[in-house]
């Protein structure tokens, strides 16, 4: 049975609770992790804050060089890592070894990052009265940071997080999604090897939701970044209140796909089947409306038919899968719930829609209005393709704009001042030219705006993000 990580301890949880963690193609049970307890969330707050302040004390270049250790304990575990991640969470085998080899990507490049994240000298003269001062900054730790992350990619978002943090000298409780927590156990495992301390790294277990809530409102947590729901982010940052605590929030996302009458369908389709139907359709940032010129609308439906009548669906653990399981039976029944509504309110089914077990196949709506859900604020985390007619494009805009959501959106035109004129104007953190919104190397910023979400990730700016600015004055130094 796997275990929680409290300080240099390994332990259960402490009323003996446990979650089942199930294999959603198979059903089958992979192992089970303690249900950590209110009592357990504080003792791992406590060990981290009693951490901190030695870790904090070894100098970035060694912190950096324990991370380039992690990175290769894991390339040499990256076989049983990737079948670990596509078993516990559905994932299909290519993706999950290209997920597990992110890692060899991310983590090396936040240590580049912040052996050069340089402070800021600011000579004296630069403004009046201050011709004998001089100040210059540095950047410190904030202190505890609690990681929330979600079951879709568990190893490329601990890499958004959980090294950055390490590397500005803060210690760190995983917080690991219910559904898959056993590839992020087999990392603390690695950073423990590599030479993190136990305190610096713990690992708490936990569903519902109540582990997260218990460490948000510690007063001892300095961060909670949580990457997950907008209903969770919400409960998140109201407990982080109540002590001023720093959140990072990235949300849900119901993100816009607009296919001109003068884009490239062939080139649509493609970037559909990517942006759409990768992990399954469980991307935030994966496009889930998809605005298409009424000119090649019927054009556009009948070669995405085609192209999907070639992807069937697999057994997850199949090298030959493009389409794998979503992460629990019931998730799949959600899915199969909100187009069963959609159809309810006039849309049609022309491709797929239909469910077996945690399977859910491609599915293709068509007559979606905007007026429906589906073309608002609710996000169908499946593999579901949305089709809303449009005939002018400020009204693509205007539906696209409608949302609650505003992580990523994308324009698919063959004219450049069309794709800026929509860039410029939808309410979103990115704006992909000419391919979906799916779009996420770990070097660019990575935002939401309105409900989805609050604070930025990516290499340029997550340093920042995990750490807290201070001034260093020199007074009548010159």
């Amino acid at each position: 049975m796997a275990k929680n990580l409290i300080g240099m301890n390994w332990c259960d949880a402490s009323d003996g609770r446990t979650i089942n963690i199930m294999n959603p193609a198979t059903n089958e049970l992979i192992d089970t992790v303690p249900e950590s307890s209110k009592l357990d969330c504080d003792k791992a707050v406590e060990a981290a804050y009693v951490a901190q302040k030695e870790w904090a004390k070894k100098p970035i270049h060694e912190r950096a060089s324990i991370l380039m250790k992690f990175v290769s304990i894991v390339e040499s575990h990256k076989d049983e890592l990737t079948k670990l991640l596509s078993d516990e969470t559905g994932k299909p085998i290519s993706e999950a070894i290209g997920e597990i080899a992110n890692v060899s990507i991310g983590v090396p490049a936040f240590c580049e990052k912040a052996k050069h994240e340089y402070g800021k000298v600011i000579e004296g003269g630069m403004e009046k009265g201050q011709e004998h001062n001089l100040y210059y900054t540095v950047q410190a730790p904030l202190g505890v940071v609690v990681a929330v992350i979600p079951f879709n990619f568990p190893s490329d978002l601990f890499c958004q997080k959980v090294p950055a943090a390490l590397l500005m000298g803060n210690t760190v409780i995983l917080k690991p999604s219910a559904h898959n927590p056993l590839t992020l156990t087999k990392y603390v495992e690695c950073l423990l090897e590599a030479g993190v301390p136990g305190g610096a790294i713990n690992l708490i277990n936990g569903s519902g939701g109540e582990a997260v809530q218990a460490m948000a409102e510690n007063p001892k947590v300095a961060l909670v970044t949580l990457t997950g729901s907008t209903l969770a982010g919400s409960e998140t940052m109201a407990k982080c209140a109540k002590n001023i605590t720093h959140v990072m929030l990235e949300l849900g996302g119901n993100d816009a796909f607009i296919l001109h009458k003068d884009g490239d369908i062939d080139l649509a389709v493609e970037e559909t089947v990517w942006g759409r139907l990768y992990n399954t359709g469980q991307v935030c940032c994966a496009s889930k409306r998809f605005l298409v010129h009424k000119d090649i609308k019927n054009a556009f439906v009948e070669k995405l038919k085609t192209r999907l009548e070639g992807i069937p669906v697999r057994m997850p653990s199949n090298p030959e899968a493009k389409i794998g399981c979503l992460i629990s039976e019931d998730a799949a029944k959600k899915v199969e719930r909100q187009v069963n509504d959609t159809v309810a309110l006039g849309a049609k089914v022309v491709f797929g829609g239909r469910r077996k077990g945690a399977f859910y196949e491609p599915t293709i709506l068509v007559d979606v209005t905007k007026g429906m859900p589906v073309a608002k604020d609710e996000e169908i985390f499946g593999p579901v393709i949305s089709i809303i007619e449009y005939e002018d494009l400020d009204e693509a805009i205007a539906i696209a704009n409608q949302s609650s959501y505003g992580l990523c959106g994308c324009i698919i035109s063959e004219n450049q001042k069309t794709c800026q004129y929509v860039a410029d104007r939808l309410e979103c953190g990115g704006v992909v030219i000419n391919g979906a919104s799916f779009f996420r190397p770990f070097e660019m910023p990575f935002d939401g705006w309105k409900h989805s979400g609050i604070g930025n990730e990516g290499v340029s700016s997550t340093l920042h993000e995990m750490s807290r600015t201070k001034t260093v004055v020199l007074k009548n130094i010159l």
